[in-house]
């Protein structure tokens, strides 16, 4: 039996560890951008980003290209934000095999809000693209959000099973996930959900 080569066990052993290194970095990353929401830091805000970084959302209220702009568009929506707590949930995070400069992760999160002075509470799915620039430090590329509600706390249990559970504006609107999800559709699709009367 042949032996192993202790410079590619090495090379194995230190990719390993890199990616591992890289992921909580990726996760610091998040959990630095909920600081920086909550706590209003607008100082740091720049440095989450890469120079030409997207922020958008499903519903259009949210898009903005540049650093520059993602930085004023967050000062535009903390004018008329009183406080807020956002707290991240599951992370999942894919290194680009090709490039290990690059990585795409999904993010859930909860977020508490007072807005126009009304209290507000939202579930949302961030899709992330992150970059490691010249520096070593991970930035955001892009992030798109998704909502899977936003509403007063009040209306919770009347709005839940709407598709239109996204009540930030004048207008409710559809939630950006699941029912947009082929995987959703394709499920209930095959196996529909019983209606009211069938809970009887």
């Amino acid at each position: 039996m042949a032996e192993a080569d202790p410079g590619a066990t090495l090379a194995a052993m230190e990719k390993r560890l890199r990616a591992l290194e890289d992921r909580e970095a990726i996760r610091e990353l998040v959990c630095r951008y909920n600081a920086v929401m909550d706590n209003r830091e607008i100082d740091n805000a720049p440095d989450l980003f890469t120079a030409d970084a997207e922020v958008s959302s499903h519903d259009g209220a949210l898009s903005s290209v540049g650093r520059d702009a993602v930085v004023e568009m967050y000062q535009d929506r903390w004018r008329v934000l009183g406080p807020s707590l956002h707290w991240g949930h599951d992370h999942r995070i894919f290194i680009d095999p090709a490039d290990p400069d690059r990585a795409t992760g999904q993010v859930g999160l909860h977020a508490e809000m007072s807005r126009f002075g009304v209290a507000a509470m939202s579930a949302i799915r961030y899709d992330d693209e992150y970059l490691r620039e010249a520096d070593g430090r991970w930035r955001f590329k892009s992030r798109r959000l998704s909502f899977f509600y936003f509403m007063d706390p009040r209306e919770f249990a009347a709005v839940m099973e709407s598709d239109l559970r996204v009540r930030s504006g004048e207008e409710a609107v559809a939630a950006g996930f699941p029912e947009t999800l082929d995987s959703w559709r394709d499920y209930y699709g095959r196996f529909p959900r019983p209606g009211p009367a069938d809970a009887r």
